[in-house]
């Protein structure tokens, strides 16, 4: 726990300094970039997230698991504000962090914390508005996780035992079904990180648990193009083949 402290101690101060940071590269942008001020405030703001295709509230989620995953905690508390306006809860958010420790890294991780404890604090929301750490768990589909547990099994068990059986016991038996976060929003979480760390390989998995979970193909290809403005054209030009050979092979 000291340890924990002590490093959340030091994101603290680091993240205070990236905050100054972000007020004078936003003052700066207009002189050193105007271009970039132009399409961040006519296209980024001014159309990408008023397309129609997906939810402010769905487009703070996409953005925040792309922040995250990618690390990139300069822009994350207005972010995170930005989302708490937009109807993503405490809660969420919480949820949405401790879900991508394991899709991006306990690091990761542990640097949004301290982004979201400053905002949190700022914006007054109280603990008990933070999911508990072990609360009770949503309902598992048994015949699923056997198929997924089987498949996995059989093609790691023998190597990697370990991976195997905390994938079962911790991911898909314990993390996905904390009541915290809907699964149709956890698969939105883990599709966008995917995206922004150019994951692709297990893309094809979790678009379509995504899909089974709630997902339209019509929110995927929107939360992919909202991407490309945050994890960039190359990571979203991957994603696109997988993504569309996923919809063609769907059940219509």
């Amino acid at each position: 726990m000291k340890f924990i402290a002590a490093t959340l101690a030091t994101l603290s101060m680091l993240v205070s300094a990236s905050a100054q940071a972000l007020t004078k590269t936003r003052e700066d942008v207009p002189m050193v970039a105007p271009a970039l001020e132009k399409y961040a405030q006519k296209t980024l703001l001014g159309d990408v997230w008023k397309r129609p295709g997906l939810s402010v509230r769905d487009r703070s989620v996409v953005t925040l698991a792309a922040l995250i995953a990618r690390n990139q905690t300069v822009e994350m508390a207005y972010y995170l504000n930005g989302a708490l306006d937009n109807g993503v809860k405490p809660g969420e958010i919480s949820e949405i962090i401790t879900h991508l420790a394991f899709y991006s890294g306990w690091s990761n991780a542990m640097a949004a914390v301290a982004v979201a404890k400053d905002v949190f604090a700022e914006r007054k929301i109280a603990a008990d508005r933070i999911p508990a750490a072990s609360p009770n768990l949503l309902a598992l589909n048994e015949a699923a996780e056997a198929d997924r547990a089987k498949r996995v099994g059989e093609q790691f068990g023998a190597v990697f035992p370990g991976v195997v059986q905390y994938t079962t016991d911790v991911l898909f038996r314990d993390l996905w079904l904390r009541p915290g976060l809907a699964p149709r929003d956890r698969s939105l979480v883990t599709v966008s990180s995917l995206i922004a760390s150019g994951q692709i390989a297990q893309l094809t998995g979790h678009l379509n648990i995504g899909m089974n979970n709630g997902l339209a193909q019509s929110e995927i290809a929107e939360a992919i193009t909202h991407l490309a403005f945050y994890v960039g054209w190359p990571n979203v030009f991957s994603a696109m083949p997988v993504a569309k050979d996923v919809f063609e092979k769907r059940p219509r």
